[in-house]
């Protein structure tokens, strides 16, 4: 049975809050929150009035036996200005400014400690103000806010394009970003470590095999599930890396399966191909390294449109039913909306 450990933080608007978190594997699961103030049950209109002192905050439930509480902290102070009394990047007031709720006197030791050495490292001029207060009165925020980042995925995408903190984060956190990504990178590694080829050849029939492994292209129109958009997850069939989702399926009409983006784009790498005398953007599963299919850009004046073109025999299919039983649970609400 998992261990549990609750760490609840403020900063900037709530949807980038669950952004940054929602997706990391040792997290077990995120809730976004109106902390404290003086309203009971307020609405995210009486927040925005400035008026009743809340903030907008999250919980996050992870498993400490894999993260520690102190490098989840790592994590929040990498996604914020801490010097920043008054708001966060673009959104102003205080129901953006940033906090600490400690949860029992191991926290509070942990997340005292973890402020002190980041104002000891001089790494901004000015004073850290970031507060670390005890864990008090909390209200659920409207499901609407729940898993912004996911359900409204390009209204949110152009938000934090224009709330300035992407140049910030760059300029100020980018060696520790970098850090990051190596941990996660050791972290996921051991977890989708790659057996032997004779282990993956026993484990896969022989198109399934000649497609991830020795980049094959199955027939079109190979699988009935082409047009097919029932909530469920696609993992790579050889390691289960999570690869793409059933709502962002589309039929592009080129008789394989399509997607306008990954699941998760840690999982995905991508490499030229020139084989066939063609150039190409291969696609690829980044631990196991299974040949997936191409991503084609084909309408080039929308830069973000682009067409991940798959071969069914490189992936399994997950359902929604079976996602908390086979270790995707992160991924439930993605559908949320076809119940």
């Amino acid at each position: 049975m998992k261990t549990e450990e609750i760490s609840t933080l403020a900063w900037w608007c709530f949807w980038c809050l669950e952004s940054a978190f929602a997706w990391l594997p040792w997290v077990l699961s995120t809730e976004v929150w109106y902390a404290w103030g003086k309203e009971p049950n307020p609405t995210y209109e009486q927040v925005l009035a400035w008026n009743t002192w809340h903030r907008e905050a999250m919980q996050v439930v992870f498993d400490p036996d894999v993260i520690s509480y102190g490098e989840i902290l790592v994590q929040f102070w990498s996604q914020i200005n801490p010097t920043d009394e008054a708001w966060q990047f673009a959104d102003r007031g205080f129901s953006y400014t940033t906090a600490i709720w400690y949860h029992s006197p191991e926290q509070k030791r942990v997340a005292e400690e973890s402020k002190r050495r980041l104002e000891d490292s001089k790494k901004f001029p000015m004073p850290v103000v970031t507060e670390i207060i005890p864990y008090t009165t909390f209200y659920p925020a409207e499901e609407y806010h729940q898993k912004y980042f996911r359900k409204s995925a390009f209204r949110y995408s152009l938000y934090r394009k224009w709330s300035w903190r992407t140049d910030f984060l760059n300029k100020n956190w980018s060696e520790e970003a970098k850090e990051y990504l190596r941990w996660k990178d050791a972290f996921l590694a051991k977890r989708y470590f790659k057996p032997s080829d004779k282990v993956i050849k026993e484990n896969l029939d022989s198109l399934s095999y000649d497609v991830t492994q020795n980049r094959w292209t199955e027939h079109a129109f190979t699988s009935s599930y082409e047009k097919d958009w029932r909530p469920w997850i696609y993992v790579d069939i050889v390691s289960w890396e999570p690869l793409f989702s059933s709502k962002d399926q589309y039929d592009a009409w080129c008789w394989w399966p399509s997607f306008t983006r990954p699941l998760n784009s840690h999982f995905i790498k991508t490499a030229d191909d020139h084989s066939h005398w063609m150039i190409r953007t291969e696609v690829r599963s980044k631990y196991w390294d299974s040949h997936l299919g191409h991503v084609f850009n084909d309408w080039p004046e929308e830069e973000w449109w682009v067409r991940f073109c798959i071969n069914w025999a490189a992936l399994r299919f997950v359902p929604k039913e079976k996602l908390e039983e086979e270790w995707y649970s992160e991924y439930l609400t993605l559908f949320e909306e076809s119940d």
